[in-house]
């Protein structure tokens, strides 16, 4: 399956000769640099494995200090697709934006089903690893995917949601480890939940009390198992799988109201925190472990714009300019990828000692949770407020600025 590569100036050519107000292509010309880089990140992915090829053209770059070379191997064709899809889903879902925004999301919605469907049949070349430690993270991703994106569940056909339904039920089998693995498996229970099959509520409960009654550690924050960890898992996975699996449970059986409302507090001011922590030039603090998964450190912000609950202080067109300087910082330089297109290992450019022992070239797709406000209509405010200053942009070019204080929930 082919697509013609879309160039900058072909993407911008029909804002360009619209007769759409000034406002309306300015628009247009910042969602169409959120969605040139999302073609640049995920087209070999998609594109590969619609073709049933991604197994055969994929490079197995891992980490230089991997545990399980082989296992890891195995592993990172389920990454790349769990992870990418999971990022570009609100998108997939989406309808607005201009004609060449409408055209290459039908391409890739044509795409990712045929990647689903080669992923999820025992007999195709591309038919993924299921079974496993690994496999239940990123089947987790790709459930919240489809979870993000009605349209591509409701388009795959009968035999391939069955595919799916049974490949998923095999991560069933899978123990997940004492932190956030245990919202890895809530997830794949609310997806069930979501679309009318048998799920398992105290999978569901399990995660949501022991992280909201036993691991919040205060001021926007929650421990990633007993021990509180200084890292971006709180946004890489905690925070955003606990507010959808929250919003799941709500709409389908009306529970966790108090959870629900407790949980927004927190990710507001965890949100907070976030943006303070973008530096000026789009930056930001590498420490912590899962680093090279790049702009997928802002999981929960992205998150919590394309979900239109960011909190009062953050105007959304902020957040937009400091997420879109992040996704420059960290995918724009040509250092990010190989001579094919494919992502290596880094932060800023190829830098494999930053890797942990678990990471492989599929791991790397987690930067696209940071495009996720592409599932937002192009008259929101997100898109539409003309641009301003990010909180450390603003503050180190001098200009006054408002505090920042932590919170104490009652």
């Amino acid at each position: 399956m082919k697509i013609r590569k879309f160039t900058v100036l072909a993407m911008f050519c029909f804002a360009a000769g619209s007769a759409f107000s000034q406002e309306a292509k300015d628009v247009d010309s910042r969602r169409m640099q959120w969605v040139q880089l999302l073609d640049k990140v995920v087209r070999p992915v998609f594109t590969n494995m619609a073709a049933d090829q991604l197994r055969k053209n994929m490079p197995k770059e891992i980490s230089p200090v991997s545990d399980n070379p082989e296992v890891r191997i195995k592993a990172q064709y389920l990454e790349a697709l769990g992870r990418a899809f999971s990022g570009i889903a609100p998108w997939l879902n989406g309808e607005g934006g201009p004609a060449a925004e409408k055209k290459l999301r039908d391409q890739y919605r044509a795409l990712v089903i045929a990647s689903i469907r080669n992923a999820t049949d025992s007999t195709k070349n591309d038919y993924v690893l299921w079974k496993g430690a690994q496999p239940l993270v990123d089947a987790s991703f790709f459930a919240l995917g489809l979870v993000r994106a009605p349209w591509i569940w409701e388009h795959l056909g009968s035999k391939t949601q069955q595919d799916v339904v049974y490949c998923l039920n095999q991560t069933r089998r899978t123990v997940p480890g004492y932190n956030n693995w245990i919202l890895f498996s809530g997830m794949i229970e609310a997806f069930f939940l979501k679309y009318g099959y048998d799920y398992n509520p105290m999978t569901i409960e399990y995660g949501v009390r022991t992280f909201m009654y036993q691991w919040y550690t205060g001021d926007g924050l929650f421990s990633d198992g007993e021990h509180f960890h200084n890292d971006y898992y709180n946004s890489y996975v905690i925070q955003p799988y606990l507010r959808e699996i929250l919003d799941i449970v709500w709409q389908k059986t009306g529970r966790y109201r108090q959870e629900r409302e407790q949980l927004l507090k927190i990710n507001d001011r965890y949100s907070e925190i976030q943006e303070r922590t973008i530096n000026a030039d789009g930056s930001f603090p590498a420490y912590g472990r899962s680093i090279v998964y790049r702009s997928g450190a802002f999981h929960h912000l992205a998150n919590m714009a394309y979900k239109a609950q960011l909190p009062a202080s953050l105007a959304p067109s902020q957040v937009r300019e400091a997420l879109f300087a992040v996704l420059q910082k960290t995918l724009v330089s040509p250092a990010t990828y190989d001579k094919n297109g494919w992502m290596v290992i880094g932060l800023n450019g190829k830098q494999p000692g930053l890797a942990d022992t678990y990471n492989n070239q599929g791991s790397l797709y987690l930067c696209t949770e940071a495009l996720l406000p592409l599932g937002l209509a192009p008259d929101t405010p997100f898109w539409k407020d003309a641009p301003r200053p990010w909180s450390s942009k603003a503050i180190w070019n001098g200009a006054d600025f408002h505090g920042d204080h932590a919170i104490d929930l009652k």
